[in-house]
């Protein structure tokens, strides 16, 4: 589920939206109507593994030994990836592989027919089984369209401040004087994980990104960047850079797009796709993972979780955020929308104990309404810190200013001032940062159910880190 409310909230001189103009023409065809189901198999263990602890340069990337070395993070059998030949035998039950989870001992399936989990579960290494996909075969579906190499160039009136339009979101965190400071995100890695990120490599905003990669987990054959702007909106709050119109609080950064979400529809596959997300994300090392996604119901079960789920460790995407936690990885996590629902709540994985989940507020510093409250079920507070979501200043796929709403805005916008703490002092742990970042917040003394820990003070943060270090010596 993308965390954005409004697309497009109308026209005005200073907080004008770009009309976003239709590039392409996407037409679904059907391939096959048959019936299809995905189950997640948990596995007892992973395998004979031919890896060892002491070789981790043999199943990590160097970038991945690298910052765990950097930030002390032992490598160990979670590591490990699932044996080859489980596989086999998993595909010789006639199922089809769809994603798979070395942290979490977990492997998706496809298959057409409903009476494999018989032949599934008689595997002896085969522990449970759960269905996460019941619909329309999931390759079925083909998206056409022709790509489109013309730029989309800003129609919007520059401003005279470096900033543009997104300048008071940035200062309420105090993160202009951060950036004058020297810090930009240089050399930091940030995977954004969303739904698409529609023409991300057309806009003229990003034509100075650095640009890590891509990958699409939801349908692997398809480019990022012909489907859904959701991610086009959430990257621009970080990676924009186009001085007078829209500069982003990282826009140095080096930054892995991926696409886990399904739009189709809402099924608990997308936990999976998600879990696959962060597995690759960490297996190219990036430091940190910017994520606008969150669950909590899905169509086939609406009450797929309770509100007693909220503890951080019953959701298995919020098991999954916690475990990239421990591997180092800073997560920062939109707190969800459901602020004017039944719901009301924090989404999953928002609820998991060491990543960084934020909220909305307006630029009046008040709540958003729509913003998710806390605490969890275990009595822990959330959201950790809050930023500006209502009437953000966001890129669209047609390369225009819009003006949205959403969690997903003000999660990606303090991500990026933290990649640029991180550049400063890129010895601390994530959960250092955490702390540090909610200990230079407007209600760090007294942190409630609804903004947290309050408004960060991204200045402040470097200022307590820089006296640390110098105490330190």
């Amino acid at each position: 589920m993308i965390l954005s409310r409004d697309r497009n909230i109308g026209k005005s001189a200073q907080q004008r939206i770009g009309i976003m103009a239709v590039c392409f023409v996407l037409s679904i065809v059907y391939l096959s109507a048959d019936k299809s189901y995905c189950f997640r198999v948990y596995l007892k263990d992973k395998g004979e593994s031919p890896f060892r602890i002491s070789s981790p340069e043999s199943f990590l990337s160097p970038e991945s030994v690298e910052r765990r070395m950097l930030r002390e993070v032992f490598v160990d059998e979670t590591d490990f990836p699932i044996s080859q030949a489980y596989m086999g035998e998993l595909e010789a039950t006639g199922v089809s592989l769809v994603v798979q989870s070395k942290w979490m001992k977990t492997v998706v399936v496809e298959t057409p027919d409903s009476a494999v989990v018989e032949r599934l579960k008689a595997l002896p290494f085969v522990d449970s089984l759960t269905c996460v996909w019941n619909g329309v075969g999931r390759q079925g579906v083909l998206f056409c369209n022709e790509d489109d190499t013309s730029r989309l160039a800003s129609k919007d009136d520059p401003l005279e401040n470096q900033y543009g339009y997104a300048e008071n979101q940035i200062a309420m965190l105090n993160g202009v004087r951060l950036h004058t400071s020297g810090y930009r995100g240089k050399g930091i890695r940030i995977a954004v994980i969303d739904a698409g990120f529609k023409n991300v490599d057309r806009i003229e905003a990003f034509s100075s990104m650095k640009l890590l990669g891509t990958r699409n987990i939801t349908f692997p054959d398809r480019c990022v960047f012909r489907e859904d702007d959701h991610g086009t909106k959430v990257l621009s709050c970080i990676a924009a850079n186009m001085p007078g119109v829209m500069t982003g609080t990282a826009p140095e950064a080096s930054f892995l797009l991926i696409k886990s979400e399904d739009t189709r529809g809402e099924s608990p596959i997308e936990e999976d796709f998600w879990t696959a997300a962060v597995e690759y994300a960490d297996s190219v090392g990036v430091d940190i993972i910017s994520s606008s996604l969150g669950y909590f119901r899905y169509d086939s079960v609406i009450d797929y979780y309770r509100r007693d789920d909220l503890d951080g460790h019953t959701a298995f995407i919020s098991r999954m955020a916690n475990m990239a936690a421990k591997k180092g990885i800073l997560i920062v996590s939109s707190a969800g929308n459901e602020g004017n629902n039944e719901w009301e709540k924090i989404t999953f994985p928002a609820d998991a104990s060491d990543i960084l989940t934020v909220g909305s507020i307006t630029f009046d510093k008040e709540k958003s309404s729509f913003s998710s409250v806390g605490m969890t079920a275990d009595f822990r507070i959330k959201p950790d810190v809050v930023a500006v979501g209502t009437k953000v200043c966001a890129v669209g796929s047609s390369g225009q200013i819009q003006i949205i709403d959403g969690t997903s805005f003000s999660a990606p916008t303090v991500a990026g001032l933290a990649a640029c703490l991180w550049q400063a002092f890129p010895l601390l742990k994530n959960t250092d940062l955490i702390k540090l970042i909610k200990e230079s917040s407007s209600q760090h003394q007294h942190p409630d159910v609804r903004l947290g820990y309050g408004i960060p003070d991204m200045f402040d943060a470097y200022n307590k880190a820089n006296n640390d270090a110098l105490r330190s010596f």
